[in-house]
Parts: C-alpha cells; structure tokens; sequence
C-alpha cells in the first residue's frame, strides 16, 4: 500500500541559522532518501528542517500525522527507526539511522484513530 504521508521537500534548510549552537553534521537515511540532520536534534525536528511536514498516517483512517506535542505525550510522530517503532520527537538522531514511516496494515501501537 503506498504511504499518503506528506513528503514535501525543498532545498531550503529551516533551521534558524546562527541562533543555535550545532552539533557533527550528519546523514540520515528517510524513506530511501538521504538527509541531513545535526547531531542533538531529535528525529522529528530534523524531518520538520528538512521540509517534511507529515511523519505517518493512521493505520484505520489513512490520515496524516506530523509532530504534536513535541515531548513525548502523544503518539503523533511514531515512526519506524531502525526497525524499531518509536516516538521521533524523543528519539535523537545518529548517522546513518534508517527511517521510515509506519506501514498503514499495521495498527497503531498507541491505539489513536
């Protein structure tokens, strides 16, 4: 079943420039595509940098979900990383880590609609 999630991309990078202090550049691996992300950024936050705005779809409805509440309440941005199902917003990035969303056959671990 193809993903309905929204894949926007662009090349414009949206994270503030000279406000933060960055860590190690490095490449993480999303839906077959490579991403830059920086060390210290939790995968959700730098899936947002990139321009991808929806992280998965619901397994009942197919509806889109992107990143919510941001520390780890809710199940909104539960993703696939590294085969393992996990909230990307608590989730830190490492080089080389495969992302991927969540399968809609497969029911949501959270229970949500």
């Amino acid at each position: 079943m193809e993903s309905t999630v929204d894949t926007y991309h662009s090349n414009v990078d949206r994270r503030l420039a000279g406000a933060v202090e960055r860590g190690q550049r490095v490449q993480i691996l999303v839906d077959g595509c490579v991403e830059t992300a920086f060390e210290g950024e939790c995968v959700a936050v730098a899936l947002l940098a990139s321009g991808r705005r929806g992280l998965r779809v619901t397994a009942r409805r197919g509806e889109p979900r992107g990143m919510y509440c941001a520390i780890g309440v809710c199940f909104e941005c539960l993703m696939v990383v590294d085969d393992r199902q996990v909230r990307t917003c608590q989730t830190p990035v490492r080089d080389g880590m495969r992302i991927g969303d969540v399968a809609a056959s497969t029911s949501d671990s959270a229970g949500t609609p």
